[in-house]
């Protein structure tokens, strides 16, 4: 598995941000890249990064599995987080979670059978007042979510 030559130059952009010798310090923004070229972080793909950056497979591994951005396994085309922290929950985050497993067929972790959504449960998105919230593939936010604005959501998703 190679990365483009357009992704190692987006990787080098941000390597130019640290000191030469503080390489692992460029480790979230080489695995967006990777991510977002590939759809997900298998470990020939963190191992190569990792070659590139000339640090341990196993420090980027240790990245890509705390974060929960980045996608260790295939998901869907659309990646759905809820925000499961107190303010959201207190919002309806969880009665929103049972709905789009219900909506959707799949539980939390999972993917729909015509491998459009993934539905994860994440941490706070810095958006507490606006809670419940649910990021579309870790660039899209959406709040004050609803049952109605859910399903409105899912439609346009799958247009």
């Amino acid at each position: 598995m190679r990365l483009s030559v357009e992704a190692y130059r987006k990787i080098d952009r941000e390597l130019a941000k640290f000191p030469p010798t503080k390489k692992l310090s460029a480790a979230v923004a080489a695995l967006t890249v990777a991510q977002e070229e590939n759809g997900w972080l298998p470990p020939e793909l963190i191992a190569e990064v990792a070659d590139y950056l000339k640090v341990p497979a196993a420090a980027l591994t240790e990245v890509a599995s705390f974060y929960s951005m980045f996608n260790t396994h295939p998901i869907g085309k659309y990646k759905l987080t809820i925000c499961g922290n107190l303010p959201c929950e207190m919002s309806g985050s969880a009665m929103l979670v049972d709905y789009l497993k219900e909506k959707l067929g799949i539980g939390v972790g999972e993917t729909t059978e015509d491998g459009l959504f993934t539905l994860v449960q994440g941490e706070c998105m810095g958006a507490c007042g606006e809670g419940p919230v649910i990021l579309v593939n870790n660039h899209e936010m959406h709040m004050q979510m609803t049952r109605e604005k859910i399903d409105t959501l899912i439609e346009e998703l799958r247009a």
